[in-house]
């Protein structure tokens, strides 16, 4: 009799310790396109032992003619106090109660041996297929065993390979992503040869899970800081003023542009150019000046006086030259201040009008909500948040992007622990629907408290310190070799990422009208009305890969 249960099940499925096994459909097959890192998950439980024993230590075998294609990695329980605010959310969440939610993902390798236990968990198991796969179908068999009673359990998966290619991303997404947080955790220099070397690791995650646009500090970001606070300074560019005139230096930003450009993020943000809220301040600027290196401007300097206008009208033409020596000003946006309310659109454009002359010719967007700002021209790239984007999408606005956060807990997609993976993934389907350009979440590895007050270790702490949902402020926990711990809501939404790509090369194929049929076969699909269900999205993806399929025979 078997020591160990072994079941596969779909990756939009989570299991919580104090589930059944039996509560887990079965997921035993599935159809995966070339170029695709598709992912399911093994739930497993003991089953047998003797009174008084919970658990045993076990390691695992990976049998499959694929075996090269296959990663195995532990899902790791974490604790969560906030799910979601007291009070606030839908109905849609799995559990709105502090407790361990299964979210963090650890490679197999750096495990000697697993423990397996009475209390449900899982695996989960990436298959990373070649863009020249062949077709066919390949089944994996993953085993748990030990040396002193061999094999203790095993179950087999079929991967379906579709010898069609999954067509190259379209759509830019950010995730913003924080340097100062990394140099702090890990208690290095800014910019040190050590601290360059963990952000290029983290980076190789972020890119390899489809953010192909970053967050690029020119300036220390002026972003979810107290006001009259300050974040680490984390500026890549060098700022000199002697004798009242500025000059700049770019190393460091060539540095980060290339490093990026290597590690395959084709897009760039500039960090916004006034506080977050209003840009009714300038963010934290260093200089070097005849009295050392001093801070020049900050919340104390005034958007709109004299001098951080003349300052910024010195600064953006000598960057704009120098992205376009990098070859990259086409593929750079800038910001001028974040999530600005409805009664800051006098500040908001008057901080704008100081530096839209200089950035003629570029593009300017910035996260918000209030349509105003779109209808009176004060943005004409809005980011809009999925819960207010219906007033965009029934105007018509072209090229639209959209993004969500901590407030998006109501209706709409989201990524927060507490949620199902297939409300997560989701939105992949309604990017398709809607064309939607880009996409934006502020928390790539947020690992400070609200307001930038202090650090958090987000191994406590998954909330910035009662503050918002666990999922909010970071997608990847950092590991002790530093890198970047991949978790189950950052996968959530790259398979979406997919599935749009899928759709994409059924639309190829196919044309516009039959994905669209397949997408809505259970009903209409907007950002706020779709069917709540992990089957909907299984099945809707496994029939765009079997139409693929029949087009290719």
């Amino acid at each position: 009799m078997e020591k160990i249960i072994l079941k596969p099940i779909a990756e939009t499925e989570k299991c919580f310790l104090d589930e059944s096994i039996d509560s887990k459909p079965e997921y035993k097959k599935a159809s995966m396109l070339c170029g695709e890192r598709f992912s399911y998950q093994i739930a497993y439980v003991t089953d047998g032992l003797p009174a008084g024993i919970e658990g045993m230590w076990c390691r695992i075998r990976v049998e499959s003619p694929i075996k090269n294609w296959v990663k195995i990695q532990v899902v790791e329980n974490v604790p969560v106090r906030m799910p979601v605010a007291v009070g606030s959310g839908d109905d849609n969440f799995l559990r709105k109660t502090p407790g361990l939610y299964p979210d963090l993902l650890k490679p197999y390798t750096e495990y000697r041996e697993i423990a397996a236990a009475k209390s449900l968990q899982s695996l989960w198991v990436d298959i990373n297929v070649p863009e020249n796969a062949i077709g066919g179908e390949y089944p994996i068999t993953v085993t748990l065993y030990d040396d002193a009673h061999g094999d203790l359990g095993s179950c087999t998966f079929t991967a379906e390979v579709i010898p069609a290619v999954l067509p190259k991303q379209e759509i830019a997404v950010t995730q913003w992503f924080y340097p100062d947080c990394l140099a702090v955790y890990y208690g290095v220099e800014m910019y040190s040869e050590e601290h360059w070397a963990i952000i290029a690791r983290f980076m190789d995650v972020y890119a390899r899970n489809g953010l192909n646009m970053i967050l690029t500090p020119v300036f220390t970001p002026a972003l979810d800081t107290i006001p009259g606070g300050e974040r680490p300074t984390c500026q890549l560019v060098d700022v000199y003023r002697k004798k009242g005139k500025w000059s700049f230096g770019f190393e460091r930003l060539e540095r980060w542009v290339k490093l990026c450009l290597d590690m395959g993020i084709e897009y760039f943000e500039i960090s916004h150019l006034f506080t977050q809220w209003g840009a009714k301040h300038a963010p934290k600027v260093i200089a070097y000046t005849e009295k050392g290196y001093e801070k020049v401007f900050g919340w104390e300097t005034d958007a709109c006086g004299e001098e951080y206008p003349a300052f910024l009208r010195a600064f953006i033409p000598c960057l704009i030259e120098k992205l376009e020596d990098m070859g990259v000003a086409d593929r750079t946006v800038f910001h001028i201040s974040d999530e600005p309310g409805s009664d800051m659109l006098e500040s908001y454009n008057s901080a704008k009008n100081t530096v839209k002359d200089c950035l003629k010719g570029q593009i300017i967007m910035d996260a918000l909500s209030d349509y105003s700002f779109y209808e009176k021209g004060v943005v004409e790239h809005p980011v809009v948040s999925t819960d207010h984007i219906d007033a965009y999408i029934n105007a018509g606005v072209k090229n639209l992007w959209a993004y969500y956060c901590c407030c998006q807990v109501q209706g709409v997609s989201n990524r927060m622990v507490a949620m199902s993976t297939a409300r997560n993934r989701i939105i992949g389907q309604q990017f398709y629907k809607y064309d939607i350009a880009g996409f934006l979440q502020w928390g790539f590895n947020f690992y400070f408290s609200q307001g930038s007050r202090e650090f958090i270790d987000p191994y406590h702490c998954s909330d910035g310190g009662w503050w918002v949902p666990a999922g909010d402020t970071f997608s990847v926990y950092p590991s002790h070799g530093g890198s970047a711990y991949e978790t189950i809501h950052l996968l959530g939404f790259t398979a979406a990422l997919n599935d749009l790509r899928a759709f994409k090369k059924c639309e190829e194929l196919c044309g516009r009208d039959a994905v669209m049929a397949v997408i809505e076969e259970r009903g209409e699909v907007t950002f706020k009305e779709y069917p709540r269900c992990d089957e909907q999205i299984l099945s809707v993806r496994e029939k765009i890969n079997m139409m693929i399929k029949e087009k290719l025979s």
